[in-house]
């Protein structure tokens, strides 16, 4: 008994316990010092010094909300930010660990990031105005200087972000260096509303260009309506949320003027306009030269192409195509058309033997690429992104081990 109680007394005065587990030692954050500044053309590299820990979870925030989307490594060593820090931005980072027994660590740093010593400021400019337009109207973004390389375009488009209640999937569409297009998969939906906001301020899209501060756009829609004129027929049928309400006898272009086949959105409307046929390359003077007072004109392409009243061919109205290209209708129809249909309502065109409407540069053509096919205008489809179709911007950084 002597010899087991001296035991147990030596125990009691050298107690074998193991040491915590300190997260702090585990994590370093590459060149980053709580309290510090990081150079916002660098991404945020956090790694485990390992002794028996990993990285589980990291979240990255700047002071208005905005999350950095990063990767952690499959063994948990190596968390690396995947889109740029704004510059002239305070982030918080909260890392959480484990060690090989479950037990749990945590770790939180702020610094500040500085201001780039060269830069030129790329703006961003939303289209169309804010207000009601019809369910085909696409997002425009006007970019004020040229993105031409895909890595740039990335950091671009990463920024741009376009929500709509009820919710619906979309992408970007990089028309040009300079010129952006966004629509849903489908048409938007009825009454939705639509916001485009940025999150370029501060962030670095190339060497030579950092995001600047840009208003954002908000849209609503309407009613939808769609007409569908069949060439063939001499028919346009008028939609409103997939109920016919209106059959109206045209007339479309006539040989030679074929009217244009396809997907067309409402682009503006004019009360009155003089019509002549100088302006679309017709010589005055010639067989098919015109002047004529318009009115109740819907234009659907910049080149020209409206619909509107036509009183002086009502005769081949629902019978025949005689028209320079434009949908020829009677006067009290085209006055009935003019104020049904808004800017961004769809017009479409079938039965015709004129050239399909060109996605871009006439209009908005942008619905007559399939889905596949917009997917592809986007800079991020293959980047490694979740879903690059839906272009939804990162909205958390938290992230598990890849497996």
């Amino acid at each position: 008994m002597a010899v087991l109680g001296t035991a147990t007394a030596c125990d009691s005065a050298h107690p074998l316990t193991a040491e915590p587990y300190d997260a702090a030692r585990q994590i370093a954050f590459n060149g980053v010092q709580d309290g510090g500044t990081a150079d916002p053309g660098k991404p945020l590299e956090i790694t485990s010094h390992g002794g028996g820990g990993r990285i589980t979870d990291v979240t990255a925030v700047d002071e208005s909300g905005r999350y950095i989307a990063g990767r952690l490594s499959g063994d948990g060593s190596r968390w690396y930010s995947t889109a740029p820090l704004a510059a002239g931005s305070r982030y918080t980072v909260r890392v959480s660990t484990e060690n090989d027994e479950g037990a749990p660590g945590r770790k939180v740093l702020t610094f500040g990031t500085g201001a780039p010593r060269h830069r030129g400021t790329l703006k961003v400019v939303f289209g169309p105005r804010a207000g009601e337009y019809g369910v085909g109207q696409p997002v425009t973004a006007r970019l004020s200087a040229p993105v031409k390389d895909r890595a740039s375009r990335i950091a671009v488009e990463r920024g741009l972000k376009v929500d709509s209640r009820p919710a619906v999937e979309g992408s970007w569409y990089w028309v040009d260096s300079r010129t952006l297009h966004y629509r849903p998969r489908e048409y938007w939906p009825a009454h939705a509303t639509v916001t485009a906001t940025s999150g370029l301020r501060g962030v670095k899209i190339n060497d030579r260009l950092w995001g600047g501060a840009t208003k954002p756009l908000k849209l609503t829609t309407g009613d939808r309506i769609e007409a569908v004129t069949n060439a063939g027929t001499h028919r346009m049928a008028v939609y409103r949320n997939g109920q016919d309400v209106k059959d109206i006898p045209v007339t479309t272009g006539k040989p030679g003027f074929e009217t244009r086949n396809g997907v067309k959105v409402v682009l503006e409307k004019q009360a009155f306009v003089q019509m002549r046929s100088a302006t679309v390359g017709i010589a005055a003077g010639s067989g098919d030269s015109y002047d004529l007072p318009v009115h109740w004109a819907t234009r659907v392409t910049w080149s020209g192409e409206y619909v509107h009243a036509a009183p002086w061919s009502v005769g081949s109205q629902g019978s025949a195509n005689v028209s320079h290209g434009c949908t020829g209708m009677s006067t009290e129809d085209a006055e009935w058309f003019f104020h049904t249909v808004h800017e961004g309502d769809i017009v479409r065109v079938v039965g015709s033997e004129g050239e399909s409407m060109d996605p871009f540069g006439n209009g908005f053509g942008d619905w007559n690429l399939d889905w596949a096919k917009w997917r592809q205008g986007s800079a991020l489809l293959g980047d490694g992104s979740d879903d690059p179709g839906r272009h939804k911007v990162v909205e958390s950084a938290r992230l598990r081990p890849q497996v």
